[in-house]
């Protein structure tokens, strides 16, 4: 069992901070996203033995933490609050980072407004770094399913990203 421990241990350090920054992007919403993500790693812990054997085991993380999310979701489906300004959107930094922020900002905005497929496939292809074939093993759908959800997520984020950038530039 100690073996397992420090395994898991050595897991849980190096993919915490991924799986959390997936979790967050997919979702929108830091809170929910860090709760989910505990609950992910504790389920993680408890099947290590199975878990580990998984062929991408943060991506069995991110998975369960969305599962937990939208189980979340479904319990209290009347009480879901708005998606508003929270305290991780707080600007903290000098004039220097301004610009950062309303990328950032501007980012976050255009992934919550994905359907949430496309949402998926695009943090398990870019904040976990997963190839087509294991995103759709983790999702549970056909490889040119995630490649076709891809394209139109890069489509449409592009479209949105320039169209507020020709806003800023128009202020």
């Amino acid at each position: 069992m100690d073996h397992d421990a420090g395994e898991f241990t050595k897991f849980y350090q190096a993919s915490k901070d991924d799986c959390l920054r997936a979790v967050v992007a997919s979702t929108g919403d830091h809170r929910a996203a860090e709760d989910a993500v505990a609950e992910a790693f504790a389920r993680a812990w408890a099947g290590w033995r199975t878990v580990s054997q998984h062929p991408a085991p943060a991506a069995w993380v991110v998975r369960t933490a969305l599962n937990v999310n939208v189980s979340w979701w479904r319990r209290r489906r009347r009480e879901v609050p708005l998606v508003g300004a929270g305290p991780e959107q707080a600007d903290q930094r000098g004039v220097d980072g301004a610009d950062a922020a309303l990328a950032v900002q501007a980012i976050t905005s255009a992934l919550r407004r994905l359907p949430v497929r496309q949402r998926e496939v695009v943090v398990l292809r870019t904040f976990l770094d997963l190839d087509t074939a294991r995103t759709a093993e983790v999702l549970g759908i056909a490889p040119g399913t995630v490649t076709a959800h891809m394209a139109r997520a890069v489509t449409t984020l592009r479209a949105e990203l320039q169209g507020s950038e020709r806003e800023e530039i128009g202020r």
